[in-house]
């Protein structure tokens, strides 16, 4: 499989290695830069076909398109997965199922906990998840024994989503994760935050 680094050095090198020499003779303009890397999210992401009024189907590009109007920064990692930043806080976004139809918008927060507080985080999630619809709380213990906690907002979008409706699932994907995490804070305060 051919990762994303490799795609992108092989499209800025149109195939071929660049010299030294031609990197550091050839500057490129801001302009000229920002469209090549426009041309490289389109080819890596597809091109965004607004649904302004009628449902279109959900694509990567439609989602790095509201992050680019709502001016989030994002990124594309090595698997092709996009994922930006809220808050300080990751947030990745999916597109599962057969035809791409379900949209996952997930979270996790920045801390980790010891492998001891794994019961009391799991109540934390069942509380949060008993009285509120959004995100699904739920932990993941790493191999290395140590707890994370996951935020997560699916929905399935089989017949598509108008834009309005696209950016009110990403809003709520991404406002709820951070209640959860900014609950987290509050429970878990950081102890370099604190004043010795």
């Amino acid at each position: 499989m051919v990762s994303f680094g490799d795609r992108a050095r092989r499209w800025w090198g149109r195939g071929r290695p660049a010299t030294r020499a031609e990197v550091s003779v050839a500057p490129v303009e801001d302009g000229e830069l920002h469209a090549r890397v426009a041309e490289l999210l389109a080819r890596e992401l597809g091109t965004a076909e607004h649904g302004a009024t009628t449902p279109a189907p959900v694509s990567p590009a439609r989602i790095a398109a509201w992050m680019s109007e709502n001016q989030f920064s994002y990124f594309v990692d090595n698997d092709g997965d996009l994922g930006g930043l809220w808050r300080g806080r990751l947030f990745y976004f999916f597109l599962f199922g057969e035809q791409a139809e379900i949209l996952q918008v997930r979270g996790q927060w920045h801390r980790e906990l010891a492998i001891e507080r794994l019961e009391e985080v799991l109540d934390l999630c069942n509380e949060w998840n008993a009285e509120r619809i959004w995100p699904k709380a739920y932990v993941r213990v790493r191999d290395n024994g140590r707890v994370h906690v996951v935020a997560e907002v699916a929905t399935d979008l089989e017949h598509g989503a108008t834009d309005a409706q696209l950016s009110q699932i990403l809003f709520c994907g991404l406002s709820t994760g951070s209640m959860l995490f900014d609950a987290l804070d509050e429970r878990y305060p950081d102890p370099a935050g604190v004043a010795p």
